[in-house]
């Protein structure tokens, strides 16, 4: 081990009481992080110089085990619930010992960087991990920092992960043995029983979703941004597998990030250094920046090989639908310097409808933007989360709800603010199913998508004409430049019309039944933008 990267006995970490681990390794370069974890036996490189790992039992994030403590900062602020679950501090501390404990005389793996790319919101964290594949993730993922940085850090949250640890619930008060617990007061997030790395950059995601909204009035958004060649940002909503990753990964336009963003008065800036793609179905044609970005320093996850080679099968979903690539923004050529960008001119609002209704791309009214952003429509990707193997449809408050702890109308309120003051554009993509419902219709070509998008980015939709969905009320343009005008009305690719209406209907439904918990939160307009039932459907 480079003594670079060694400290046996450090008062940083003596102060989270790991004072007795056998040794802390500290801010390892990707190289020595991977040839760890090749020693170790946990990964193997493929043929591009990734490093590939399995994370074990869970290969997604597991939402019902994701806790908040309450206390002083958060029992009257957080929309408790069953995405906030309520966490008592006196069982954390117990947990956070039995933790500490499980880590004494065990290596761990330490690494200094922060959030949010603006100067003005930058949160300095620490993780110590357990693995060193875990902390390869990090580096990856939040923004990293230079040498004399390091020498003058000092840490506003840690991240203590140790999947080996398994929880006992009747003990430590969690739902099973896998928990992530996110405590205000100490500024810490504490994760065990899991190896899958996004509960690392989620739990900082979330926290980041309270503290810059109620804190520091600014806008957290579950959202990726680019930038065009005359300084016009866009910003993508969507959950994962929507296409955020994808579409935000264009060679004509500049990235800002993939997935989590602030947008203050002026400015739209990226929370992370780096990048979470989705790879199932990889290829360098459909998407050639993220398959060429899958080089040395990534980290593959449950990924399969061709046989007898060492060459990733993207195509293989043996393991998990939701196989994944984290790599530092670096490995994309075209990026936006310094990952912030201005006020968006236009926002998409990204959903996979498993149902086949909604057309490929509509243009929204401000009333319909904060009905949509409200509501949060998409279908469940397959692997994503555990225990789902197949997509289905939901519902995710601000395309984001599993990540945020305040009340949903909170984030509404201040993108509406901002859409008005910025006379933004806002679409709706739908880039799930066209032709009939999932497993009968088609997924909408990315190809077409794209078209679309940046048809909208150009202005080339301003000027054309546009019909009115009967149900969902959408404007939806009649042409559309290097896309097939008969899917441009989703009732067109349907042999059956009469299914179509009637699976419309029960979309509609769906969404008003969903809405009913925000109706004393919406005023007039928005609550003229909800679809209209059929009662003879």
């Amino acid at each position: 081990m480079n003594e670079y990267g060694r400290k046996a006995e450090n008062a940083s970490i003596s102060t989270l009481g790991l004072s007795n681990v056998a040794a802390a390794y500290w801010n390892l370069e990707p190289a020595q992080l991977i040839e760890e974890t090749l020693v170790r036996g946990e990964g193997v490189l493929s043929n591009t110089g990734a490093l590939a790992v399995d994370t074990g039992e869970f290969t997604g994030r597991s939402p019902k085990d994701r806790f908040i403590v309450e206390d002083e900062i958060t029992k009257d602020a957080v929309w408790w619930g069953d995405i906030n679950i309520k966490f008592d501090a006196d069982k954390f501390d117990a947990l956070y010992n039995r933790v500490t404990s499980y880590l004494s005389g065990k290596e761990v793996y330490v690494r200094d960087a922060y959030a949010c790319s603006s100067d003005k919101y930058k949160m300095n964290l620490r993780l110590v991990s357990e693995f060193p594949y875990s902390n390869l993730f990090a580096s990856n993922m939040f923004l990293r920092l230079s040498e004399e940085e390091i020498a003058n850090f000092d840490a506003e949250w840690n991240i203590i992960c140790a999947p080996g640890f398994m929880a006992d619930p009747e003990v430590d008060g969690t739902r099973q043995h896998n928990f992530a617990v996110m405590n205000f007061s100490k500024k810490l997030l504490l994760i065990g029983g899991t190896g899958y790395t996004g509960e690392i950059k989620k739990g900082i995601f979330s926290a980041l979703n309270f503290i810059l909204p109620h804190q520091k009035n600014v806008l957290s958004m579950h959202c990726s941004a680019n930038v065009g060649q005359d300084g016009d940002t866009a910003v993508f909503f969507g959950l994962s597998g929507t296409g955020k990753t994808t579409l935000s990964s264009d060679p004509n336009r500049r990235l800002i990030g993939d997935d989590e963003h602030g947008w203050d008065d002026d400015s739209v800036f990226n929370f992370e250094g780096g990048c979470y793609a989705k790879t199932i179905d990889l290829s360098a044609e459909r998407e050639p920046q993220i398959y060429d970005a899958i080089k040395f320093g990534a980290l593959l996850e449950n990924i399969n090989f061709k046989d007898g080679t060492t060459e990733v099968d993207y195509e293989n979903s043996e393991k998990t639908e939701n196989t994944r690539v984290s790599y530092p923004i670096h490995h994309i050529d075209n990026i936006q310097p310094g990952s912030i960008g201005a006020a968006p001119k236009n926002i998409f609002f990204l959903t996979a409808d498993a149902y086949g209704v909604l057309p490929p791309i509509s243009k929204l009214t401000p009333g319909q933007a904060m009905y949509h952003f409200i509501s949060g429509y998409t279908a469940k990707v397959a692997g994503t989360e555990a225990g789902v193997t197949e997509p289905q449809t939901a519902f995710s408050a601000c395309f984001g709800a599993p990540f945020m702890p305040l009340h949903p109308t909170k984030y509404a309120e201040m993108l509406g603010d901002k859409m008005k003051k910025n006379s933004v554009n806002i679409w709706l993509i739908n880039t799930g199913w066209s032709g009939g419902e999932y497993g009968t219709g088609s997924r909408i070509k990315l190809k077409y998508t794209r078209a679309m998008i940046t048809a909208a980015l150009t202005g080339k939709l301003n000027d054309v004409d546009y019909t009115t969905h009967d149900v969902f009320g959408l404007a939806m343009p009649n042409v559309c430049q290097d896309v097939p005008t008969e899917i441009l009305s989703p009732k067109n690719t349907w042999d059956d019309k009469t299914a179509y209406d009637t699976t419309a209907n029960k979309l509609a439904e769906a969404f008003v039944n969903n809405f009913k918990k925000f109706e004393e939160y919406a005023n007039e307009s928005i609550m003229a933008a909800a679809p209209k039932v059929s009662q003879e459907a």
